[in-house]
């Protein structure tokens, strides 16, 4: 064991000595290994940093979430004229399956409505994103309050002029004052505020809690109506804890099939949307982005391999006599073999490490330009950059390190004077 510490040691040595007397050479050749090694972890790290994005804006909602609606989350063989065709949701179906569906947690009828201006006294905040739900809505979303409440069935059913506002629309309207009690005009209507919701930041789909306002769907339904295309009704439901899911979504499907009236031979004019398939779907995209990533990169390492066996071949040649001199003295063959393989993975992994460094300031940099989007380089991204450098000095250094081990030691004394 100590044998090969001290191999170890004298590799190190050499590595350190062949990057400070060949500057430039050596720096050219660890430059494909720099470059490979950045361009896999930078993919990795904007992958992992996108799907981590991606999911935390989505753990609001359980995965078993099911969303009903017109739309498709994903690819699907119904023609597009056909899809539309398909009728949207309507808050009849909503309250049918609330009463006839077991098995359900928690239900909601929601609306996706333009945004709109809304006032208090002489302050105004434009574009502000109206979340237009019944009462279920907050056992399904979970919305964390820095003040008041969510309305209740009551205050839903009958469209009350209530409202749940986002942190930084209290701020907008009514400063570091208590907003809970105090009106707003919305629509042309006053609404009292019951609710704040907490601090929260928007996500990478620009959804942004703190600039929301939520009021119940029945007084947007006496604006729009039922019959407008516009508006994307949809009936968003979560399944008790425990609940067989498939056969769950099977009665589900089959409950909203007879309420519409649809003979067996006919499809679904609808779309069961579980969260769960659009999870499946996001690990799917950001699995074939990696591998596209890593078979781009992969050429930048195969351009770095042969820079590190080119220094290698090199040192050999001009450490043929100190070889012959190693040999003549009793070092074994395994010996001479594993000092310059050595000598490759380090000279590999210094290589790696400074792709690595390089990473981290991008990510950094990064993270500062694209606001609450963070960049993560996670522990085993840094692993996995060390131990691919690692891989390739060792590839890289072999045929090297075979042939100054398999150097006679006599011919090489004689070739090195």
């Amino acid at each position: 064991m100590i044998i090969y510490l001290r191999v170890l040691k004298e590799s190190f040595n050499f590595a350190i000595s062949a990057l400070k007397n060949n500057k430039l050479r050596t720096f050219l050749s660890l430059l494909g290994v720099t470059i490979g090694i950045f361009s896999i972890i930078a993919v990795l790290a904007a992958v992992d940093s996108l799907e981590k994005e991606i999911k935390g804006s989505l753990s609001s909602l359980d995965n078993s979430t099911i969303i009903l609606m017109r739309f498709s989350f994903g690819p699907t063989d119904i023609p597009q004229w056909k899809r539309e065709q398909f009728p949207d949701m309507s808050y009849d179906e909503f309250q049918y399956l609330a009463r006839n569906t077991p098995g359900i947690e928690a239900i909601s009828f929601t609306m996706n409505v333009p945004r709109e201006s809304i006032k208090s006294g002489d302050k105004t905040v434009e574009n502000v994103d109206i979340g237009a739900v019944t009462d279920g809505y907050y056992d399904i979303e979970a919305l964390e309050f820095e003040d008041g409440r969510f309305f209740n069935e009551s205050e839903s059913v009958s469209g009350a002029p209530v409202a749940v506002i986002g942190y930084e629309i209290a701020q907008s309207l009514f400063g570091g004052s208590n907003a809970i009690g105090k009106e707003m005009r919305l629509y042309g209507r006053k609404f009292s505020v019951i609710g704040v919701l907490e601090k929260e930041g928007s996500n990478i789909f620009g959804n942004n809690k703190d600039e929301a306002v939520f009021i119940p769907v029945n007084v947007v339904r006496r604006i729009y109506g039922d019959n407008n295309r516009s508006t994307f009704p949809q009936i968003v439901l979560k399944p008790e804890e425990g609940v067989d899911y498939a056969e769950f979504k099977a009665q589900l499907t089959q409950q909203l099939r007879t309420y519409r009236g649809l003979r067996p031979e006919e499809i679904n004019n609808f779309f069961v949307n579980e969260l769960q398939g659009f999870a499946d779907m996001i690990d799917n995209i950001t699995g074939q982005m990696n591998l596209i990533g890593l078979i781009i990169s992969g050429f930048s390492l195969l351009v770095g391999g042969f820079g590190i066996a080119n220094i290698m071949f090199v040192s050999v040649k001009e450490r043929t006599n100190l070889i012959g001199i190693q040999k003549s003295l009793g070092a074994k063959n395994k010996f001479i073999l594993f000092q310059f393989l050595f000598e490759a993975v380090i000279l590999a992994v210094i290589g790696g490490l400074i792709g690595l460094v390089l990473v981290y300031i991008v990510s950094i940099i990064a993270s500062q330009f694209t606001g609450e989007f963070d960049f993560v380089l996670s522990t085993w991204n840094m692993f996995l950059g060390t131990a691919v450098s690692a891989v390739i000095g060792l590839i890289s250094g072999i045929i090297p390190a075979i042939s100054a081990s398999k150097l006679d030691p006599v011919e090489a004394i004689r070739t090195g004077m």
